[in-house]
């Protein structure tokens, strides 16, 4: 090699060396070619080992200045053993090891008692909001249940108080409407009577009346059914409603209270019908059934093609539908009339009309019964005259599957035709006939709503229940249609009053319910839910209202045996929180009482003073004191009712005094009360309790008022904490004779003494303030000072109290500093 390349190459060197020692941004490069081309070397074979990933992530943590060999370097130091281990055991004579076991033993033990504690109480919340929203849920659903139900469900009939009620709240406008508030009104009529001793008038005929105002014709339908149907029934007041309506008598009258309710229905409306179209109808000017029926038939055939009908004419019409349609209009005789018109051929028809209207209700002979069965089965049942065939029907109670669909299409010619084909004394066991029972199964189970289409045609499928006694699956019903709702809830109450209504065992049983001991179909309507659930709505608004109702419930029980009306009241009161109003009001200073709303309703088995005691029992639970003492004071009890101020005196005794305040109020109501009942004889604790609240009061007072001169001998007057040594020993077995009311306020007495006493102390320091006093006299004082500090102190050692932690060194540093 020639020098001039060992030059370049040496000037190249040099170059490359100035460049990297000149170059501030970039480290000093110390490795050598070679070193740097191993290392290259070892680097490629770790990345062809490893992958890409590590040399990734070693880049990106780089970047963000984090050292990862180091990192792992520390991750590897970690110890993975348990914070807490098991504890070894160790020898008897090791004390320092057994005193760690034991500390440790008890950090662990108060460490799994506070989780289990914590587990079983969110346990516990959980599963009291679940069976909340399920009860809830319950609720709803037995109030809308219809089908059977043969165990009762313990659910609550009252309405849930709500713990967050504005105590200022006012009652608003009256959420009564028109129709709601007249039948109120007959409610409210009604039950002054029945409170007074007189004889009750029927509500069904009151409740009828206020029904025709409304102008709504399906309305005054619905309570003509009711009022036709409930009319002078054979019902024993002592014996259960369902039971007295399942016997032969009653049924008997309620077939025939139906039948006459359709008849006399169908008879307005062919009158209606003639009326309309008299020309056509060519009447004449002759009354009774019989022109009225001539002249309907008339219309009914105009038109129409007489095929298939037997037996000629009478007058120009057809015999058979002129004889049926006097019996759906109820006029036996009329029907007879017709077929004495038809000439000779039916002795025995006649003989049959006859019969039934020398004995009206009761069955045909047998000798008759069979001689149309016979006449029924050999000639009729196949004739073409559908109206021939039904008269025979209804007449010989014949063939009772058949429905006669050509003559009886509307709901009620069907209802009549079975009404008609029902048969309560069957003197003839081969005969076969339709039972009550039997009928109102069909009606309700078999076909029920879905085939009426009831909510299409709410008063077809009422007028069917009705009709056919079933009042309570009826109601139900039209409870659960909004518009119907307020006439629902008082038919329930009127048939109720006449002892027509059948009812649960128990109030918490669902609206609708079937009793496994009560013949098939018959249902129990729950009234107490009923009356519960229409009286929700207004109940805050109106309780006076509410409370009328309310007195529908005053012969049930709850399910813990108390009075429903009693219970309905409670929480009505608690609900609205007007307890002036419900209950009157008590003057603070004569103690003389107004009268409340339920006064009117005290009897012999309604206690007025009861109900205030529960509804102050109640407040007490949810902690509405302030209320509870008024409510207590209500109900005469004045021993609750110092119990209550003496509570609540406690609790605000070492508060400051401010306008407005539940200090000031509580204060107040205390004065008042010590003033009416000064010769009120009370328990000896309750009286010294709340003789040395009231002192504490005073004492407070002063102490906020930075009288503290006045504060000490209202203290002292007090007798319960000592303010020398010598008295130390009394105070603390006194102390043990105090009620819990004035133990809670123990604290705050020994700090605000304390505080006198330090204030005085610092007084006393002053050269400036107490120039005029000698240094001898001084340090006596001081001593004095240092006397009561220690007596206090000593004192809130040795009476039995856990006091706050914070109480103990406040009132020991205060000492300290007194020296």
């Amino acid at each position: 090699m020639s020098d001039a390349d060992f030059s370049s190459l040496l000037h190249a060197a040099e170059q490359l060396a100035t460049d990297v020692e000149g170059n501030e941004e970039l480290p000093r490069v110390e490795r050598s070619l070679g070193q740097v081309l191993e290392a290259s070397q070892e680097l490629y074979s770790r990345v062809t080992q490893t992958g890409a990933h590590d040399i990734q992530a070693h880049l990106l943590l780089g970047s963000k200045g984090i050292d990862l060999p180091q990192i792992s370097q520390k991750l590897e130091t970690l110890s993975a053993r348990r914070t807490f281990e098991p504890l070894h055991p160790i020898a008897d004579s090791d004390i320092e090891s057994f005193l760690r076991n034991e500390r440790e033993n008890a950090i662990l033990s108060l460490i799994d008692d506070v989780n289990k504690s914590s587990l079983q109480t969110i346990e516990d919340h959980k599963w009291e909001h679940m069976v909340s929203e399920w009860n809830q849920e319950k609720i709803k659903l037995m109030n809308a249940l219809i089908g059977t139900s043969q165990n009762w469900l313990d659910l609550k009939s009252a309405p849930e108080v709500s713990m967050m009620v504005d105590a200022s709240k006012k009652v608003g406008p009256s959420m009564l409407d028109n129709q709601e508030m007249a039948y109120a009104k007959q409610v409210h009529q009604h039950n002054k009577i029945v409170m007074q001793g007189a004889k009750r008038p029927s509500l069904v005929q009151k409740f009828s009346i206020v029904a025709d105002e409304f102008n709504d014709q399906k309305v005054k339908e619905m309570w003509g059914i009711i009022k036709a149907m409930s009319n002078n029934l054979p019902i024993v007041h002592n014996d259960d409603p369902l039971k007295c309506r399942s016997t032969p008598a009653v049924q008997k009258a309620l077939v025939s209270q139906a039948r006459n309710y359709l008849q006399q229905g169908y008879k307005t409306y062919m009158k209606s019908i003639v009326m309309d179209n008299l020309q056509n109808a060519q009447r004449g000017g002759i009354p009774g059934t019989y022109p009225l029926v001539r002249g309907f038939v008339s219309l009914r055939m105009q038109g129409q093609s007489l095929f298939g009908l037997m037996d000629g004419q009478i007058d120009g019409r057809p015999l058979w539908p002129m004889i049926y349609y006097c019996l759906r209009s109820g006029d036996l005789e009329a029907a007879l009339h017709c077929i004495r018109q038809a000439g000779p051929g039916f002795e025995d028809f006649i003989d049959i009309l006859e019969e039934l209207i020398k004995n009206p209700g009761h069955p045909l002979s047998n000798k008759l019964q069979t001689a149309i069965n016979f006449q029924y089965r050999r000639n009729i049942r196949n004739a073409t005259d559908p109206y021939k065939r039904i008269v025979y029907c209804i007449l010989g109670c014949c063939d009772i599957t058949d429905e006669h669909p050509d003559v009886a299409k509307t709901a009620d010619d069907y209802l009549w035709l079975k009404l008609s084909l029902i048969k309560t004394e069957n003197t003839s066991n081969d005969t076969e006939c339709l039972t009550y029972p039997g009928l109102q199964k069909t009606i309700l189970e078999e076909y029920g709503e879905t085939h009426y289409r009831a909510y299409e045609q709410p008063l077809v499928y009422f007028q069917l229940l009705s009709l056919t006694g079933q009042f309570e699956p009826a109601i139900e019903f039209l409870s659960r249609i909004p518009k119907y709702q307020v006439h629902a809830v008082h038919m329930a109450i009127a048939l109720n009053e006449l002892y027509l209504l059948g009812g649960p065992r128990t109030v918490q049983a669902p609206l609708i319910s079937v009793d496994i001991e009560d013949p098939v179909p018959l249902r129990r309507l729950n009234l107490a839910r009923l009356i519960l659930l229409y009286v929700r709505r207004f109940e805050v608004t109106d309780p006076a209202e509410a409370l009328q109702y309310f007195y529908f419930l005053r012969n049930m029980k709850d399910a813990n045996g108390k009075n429903l009306f009693m219970v309905c009241v409670s929480d009505l009161a608690l609900e609205c929180r007007d307890y002036d109003a419900l209950f009157g009001r008590i003057d603070p200073m004569t103690g003389i009482k107004t009268r409340g709303l339920i006064d009117q309703f005290n009897s012999s088995f309604i206690d007025c003073k009861l109900i205030a005691a529960n509804v102050a029992d109640e407040l007490v639970k949810k902690g509405l004191f302030e209320d509870a003492i008024n409510m207590y004071d209500t109900s005469g009890n004045t021993e609750k009712v110092f119990e209550i101020c003496c509570t609540l005196l406690s609790q605000v005794a070492s508060e400051s005094k401010r306008p407005g305040s539940l200090r000031e109020r509580i204060t107040q109501i205390c004065h008042n009360l010590r003033e009416r009942h000064v010769n009120t004889p009370l328990p000896n604790q309750i009286q010294q309790t709340f003789t040395i609240l009231n002192d504490l009061i005073i004492f407070f007072d002063q102490y906020h008022a930075k009288n503290y001169m006045g504060a000490l001998e209202a203290l002292s007057s007090c007798k319960i904490i000592p303010l020398s040594s010598e008295e130390e020993h009394e105070r603390v077995a006194t102390f043990k004779r105090l009620s819990g009311e004035i133990c809670k306020v123990m604290p705050d007495i020994l700090l605000a003494a304390m505080t006198i006493l330090f204030n005085k102390y610092q007084n006393l320091r002053g050269q400036d303030q107490m120039a005029h006093m000698t240094a001898e006299g001084k340090d006596k004082q001081v001593e004095f000072l240092r006397e009561q500090a220690e007596a206090i102190t000593s004192f809130a050692g040795n009476i039995p109290f856990r006091m706050p932690g914070d109480t103990y060194s406040q009132l020991t540093q205060m000492q300290i500093l007194m020296h």
